[in-house]
């Protein structure tokens, strides 16, 4: 299969941000760069500015003398990479801080939409979810809020030494966790998903997992499991979420997914049945769609299933199938 022209639209696709490796184990060169941006971010929201006329949301980066970072520790900030003039990006968490919120307003909604604004940000910054801005966001951008969201998540989730069962330490501007108790150090995880647009001649199967928006539907996806490869991969997601069969796999794009800390790979599936056998444990449906009602799907005019999300790879897949473009 030709490699797709349009793969590298995917959101958080990669921008070839020089992530300087050779500088994490350096803190006296990070320290004497003369620029540097810093993005906080406040438990997984980014913080941004809006633009006054459009509207549109971009990251709001941060000097190091900034207000908003005066109480946070230089040393719990994460080294992102440099720019092509010579920029530092950082991250730091903002975890000091518990404002309250608006009734209704929920942070762990499937998308949160609410704003906050803490008062040490600059004028008109507020914290929003990624999903919400993703898609309006270059590609340098998005590639640092990803990597800074999934790198901050990781260390909130892996305090303690996986070994002993100690408090492990940030070390390597926050590119690896150390424990001081029996040496062992812990590396950054990224899960590997298989995510497939699965076809029977001119059809598609999409699913519906559990506590999604009324609505909607997407590509069925799942974890590789150790010893697997992707190809089986897909295989087995599929037999198991719907009970369909499935012969040639073929890779298409992949797309880190910072939600928490996963890497989409993108593939398509040629189903051999088209029985649907959903397992109600995995899915809260599953059906085949005919081109025709696909592409009412994603003009956003079917009657009981929503467009894609814009900026996941599921629409990438969606919307190149309907072009013809896999071959």
């Amino acid at each position: 299969m030709p490699l797709l022209p349009t793969a590298s639209a995917v959101t958080f696709g990669g921008s070839n941000l020089d992530r300087a490796a050779h500088l994490r184990d350096d803190p006296v060169q990070l320290g004497q760069i003369a620029k540097a941006h810093i993005l906080v971010l406040w438990r997984g929201k980014v913080l941004c500015q809006r633009d006054a006329e459009t509207g549109l949301a971009s990251l709001c980066f941060l000097p190091k003398d900034a207000p908003l970072l005066r109480d946070l520790a230089e040393e719990a900030r994460l080294f992102l990479g440099l720019s092509e003039d010579g920029v530092a990006y950082f991250a730091q968490e903002l975890s000091n801080w518990d404002p309250e919120l608006p009734e209704g307003v929920s942070l762990n909604s499937f998308v949160d939409l609410s704003e906050q604004a803490h008062p040490d940000a600059p004028e008109g910054a507020v914290f929003l979810e990624l999903r919400s801005i993703m898609i309006t966001l270059p590609p340098r951008a998005a590639e640092l809020a990803a990597t800074a969201r999934a790198l901050l998540n990781w260390h909130s989730s892996h305090l303690y030494c996986a070994k002993c069962g100690n408090p492990s330490q940030m070390v390597q501007a926050g590119w690896q966790r150390k424990c001081p108790a029996c040496g062992a150090s812990h590396f950054p995880r990224t899960d590997p998903v298989v995510i497939m647009l699965v076809t029977y001649g001119d059809q598609i199967l999409l699913g519906r997992s559990h506590g999604w928006p009324e609505g909607m539907y997407s590509a069925l996806a799942g974890f590789v499991e150790p010893g697997e490869t992707i190809e089986a991969a897909v295989r087995r997601e599929v037999l198991e979420e719907a009970g369909i069969t499935t012969s040639e796999v073929r890779y298409v794009a992949n797309q880190p997914w910072p939600y928490p800390n996963s890497l989409m790979f993108g593939c398509l599936a040629t189903a051999t049945s088209t029985k649907i056998t959903v397992d109600p444990n995995e899915l809260d449906d599953a059906r085949w769609l005919s081109r025709q009602e696909a592409m009412d799907v994603f003009c956003g005019s079917h009657p009981e299933i929503s467009s894609p999300r814009k900026g996941a790879i599921a629409r990438f897949l969606l919307e190149n199938w309907l072009a013809d473009r896999f071959i």
